[in-house]
């Protein structure tokens, strides 16, 4: 039976779809559909608001109305159909917890782990009419990165959004040299997942600095907390900065500022 108690409400109105509070909700209560955060099941939501704090525009509040009882058992069945953890046990801090190894990709040979001789070293010209490389690894795909991969250690890694990758014209004179690059989805791929792969990546390779190369849209705006929640799991401190990339491919924003992951 319904009764009153806390739960979370969206306003639509103020809603932008970037997914923030998806990631945010450990219990998967949240999902985006048709652009909009939605609330996937009252059953779901424990009322207590962790989604709020994500939110960049303040549309999520959590009210007093008569709702179904918090199901645990229920939460438990639906992260486990979506593959994502189950929330830590009460009075657990997931935060600082240390991210479990991933395991390192298999089944295709081309995933095997490579480090290569990029074709203009950095500061180097590219000859006369041809853009050359300048990545320095294999795979390049976030999902398949191995956290012990040489490449990666005490590295200056870029987290490049897949748009973005197509849209910044001078990628590899302006960001990819001399560093690591992980490609990633914050809206289309597991979020959660990348979280995971990229704390265990943090506490393994324990790079010199994050740059997150993202586009101005709203969506892509989650890789930066993707960023920012991996680091918090991996229990590290780490310069975290932003490239923002325009649909024109012009640069919105060279941020330069370090924001420190608190440890």
């Amino acid at each position: 039976m319904p009764k009153l108690r806390n739960i979370i409400s969206i306003d639509e109105d103020k809603c932008t779809g970037c997914g923030q509070c998806i990631l945010d909700c450990a219990e998967g209560a949240l999902a985006l559909v048709d652009g909009k955060a939605k609330l996937v099941g009252e059953i779901y939501c424990d009322g207590l608001g962790a989604c709020l704090s994500g939110c960049p525009t303040g549309a999520l509040q959590v009210i007093q109305r008569e709702a179904d009882d918090f199901d645990e058992k229920a939460v438990e069945g639906l992260l486990r159909s979506q593959g994502r953890p189950l929330p830590p046990p009460q009075g657990g801090h997931a935060a600082h917890a240390q991210p479990a190894a991933a395991p390192m990709a298999s089944g295709c040979p081309g995933s095997a782990a490579m480090a290569l001789k990029p074709a203009a070293p950095a500061g180097a010209a590219p000859a006369a009419g041809q853009a050359a490389s300048t990545l320095g690894h294999w795979p390049i795909k976030l999902a398949l990165l191995a956290p012990q991969s040489p490449f990666l250690k005490n590295a200056d890694l870029v987290l490049l959004a897949d748009c973005a990758a197509a849209a910044l014209p001078d990628l590899h004179a302006r960001v990819l040299p001399d560093r690591a690059v992980a490609l990633a989805c914050p809206k289309l791929d597991d979020a959660q997942a990348h979280i995971r792969k990229l704390a265990a990546v943090l506490a393994e390779a324990q790079p010199r600095s994050v740059t997150v190369v993202h586009m101005e849209v709203p969506c892509c705006h989650g890789l930066m907390f993707v960023a920012s929640k991996a680091a918090e799991m991996a229990g590290i401190s780490i310069p975290i900065q932003a490239l923002v990339v325009g649909r024109d491919g012009k640069v919105k924003e060279d941020a330069g500022l370090l924001r420190m992951a608190a440890r």
